[in-house]
């Protein structure tokens, strides 16, 4: 049993350009509502993804902390270096009120923190994201307030608009490319290194020829594949210089963020022939798998997925070859909430974009892994990547 990957023109259509204000406006503006309804007068932000989707802007962030504040009305304010000001003003989108400290370390009362308790009158009902660094929390706490951990925005991204399936589905496509020039470049003796470079170089020329404005700082590319002999170890990259080798299973990994939104494309394939051994592995993985796309859909408990799935792998015996869910979001990053897994009790909801990734791992014959980007829709769901999925057309001749 196999997934049919439904044919191009039944997905949203691609797009490549900054998002129109309306976009951006209607984040705050759904924010605010919920900010409302929890009882929550200001809101503290210092996850750059989270700063990214409210403002647009996207930056590397080290020592010198970057903190957006979210109030019921007015501009956003932003608390940042001096020296980001003209950065944070060509990037950024919406109304946004730029509070500028002098440096990190700064002088006594020219610090983000003065900046930042300076905004906050007493009293306030205030929030912060679960992830909100100590020193922030702990500095708002010396000043009086007692903020308490909020998950608004992470909600908010959960459910992704027209706009951001368009770019998710833009970001489908650079991997689907990729992956189509991996299977082609894909011969014994081609090492891990080499297939980054190329593909990479490949993923990356795509993005900026769709918008040569794209912000690099909001981009990622990735693209390897691992020899049988480690694709047991799902994230064992340790050595670029491998090799692919006669037969497998080999797993490919394509993964990319491009100006801001994410996707991946991942295939178990073979080169030149298949070990009798691996035939039953890949079978009840692409058993899981099918299953998986057949029970995502609005309604559909996350957690019951992947115990349907995981019944299955371990009905196939690979119980003990099981090493993680089934999947997990993709959206302003390339792995967030919500997730595909045992525990974790929300339901399905259309608009929700995850990876189907159901995987087996067998130490001494190797890793058995599809994983696609896929869109919830009204009444199922379709897969915004697109690669061979059946073990025939993943046998690449030598």
């Amino acid at each position: 049993m196999t997934t049919e990957i439904l044919p191009t023109d039944a997905r949203p259509a691609p797009i490549t350009g900054a998002p129109p204000l309306s976009e951006i406006t209607g984040r705050v503006d759904r924010l605010r509502t919920a900010m409302e309804l929890a009882g929550i007068d200001a809101l503290v932000l210092t996850n750059p993804d989270s700063v990214y989707y409210l403002t647009h802007f996207a930056n590397f962030v080290h020592e010198r902390p970057f903190i957006l504040v979210v109030t019921g009305d007015g501009p956003l304010r932003f608390i940042v270096p001096a020296l980001e000001i003209p950065h944070v003003r060509i990037r950024s989108l919406g109304a946004i009120d730029c509070i500028a400290y002098r440096e990190f370390p700064a002088p006594a009362g020219q610090g983000w923190d003065d900046r930042l308790t300076g905004l906050l009158a007493p009293g306030l009902r205030l929030a912060v994201e679960p992830d909100c660094p100590l020193f922030v929390a702990g500095r708002l706490a010396a000043a009086g307030h007692d903020p308490v951990p909020a998950a608004l925005v992470e909600d908010l991204r959960m459910v992704k608009s027209p706009w951001e399936i368009g770019r998710l589905r833009h970001a489908a496509d650079l991997v689907s490319d990729a992956h189509a020039a991996l299977l082609a470049m894909a011969q014994p003796g081609l090492k891990v290194i080499e297939i980054h470079g190329a593909l990479s170089r490949r993923m990356t020329g795509a993005a900026l020829a769709g918008n040569p404005h794209l912000n690099l700082l909001a981009c990622n590319f990735a693209a390897v594949a691992q020899p049988p002999e480690v694709s047991h170890d799902p994230h064992n990259f340790t050595d670029l210089f491998m090799a692919l080798g006669r037969g497998g299973p080999h797993v490919s990994v394509i993964a990319c963020r491009a100006d801001g939104y994410a996707a991946e494309l991942e295939r178990t394939f073979f080169l030149g022939e298949i070990p009798a051994a691996a035939r039953p592995a890949f079978d009840a993985m692409a058993e899981a798998r099918a299953l998986a796309f057949d029970l995502l859909k609005p309604g559909a408990s996350m957690a019951a997925i992947d115990e349907a799935v995981n019944a299955s792998l371990i009905c196939a015996g690979h119980g003990d070859h099981l090493l993680h869910r089934t999947g997990h979001a993709f959206g302003v990053t390339g792995h967030e909430a919500p997730f595909l897994a045992e525990g974790y009790d929300r339901l399905v909801e259309a608009g929700q974009v995850f990876s189907i990734e159901p995987g087996i791992y067998i130490e001494g014959l190797g890793g058995f892994r599809h994983s696609d980007t896929v869109l919830v829709t009204e009444t199922g769901c379709l897969s915004l990547t697109s690669a061979p999925d059946r073990l025939e057309d993943l046998v690449v001749p030598v």
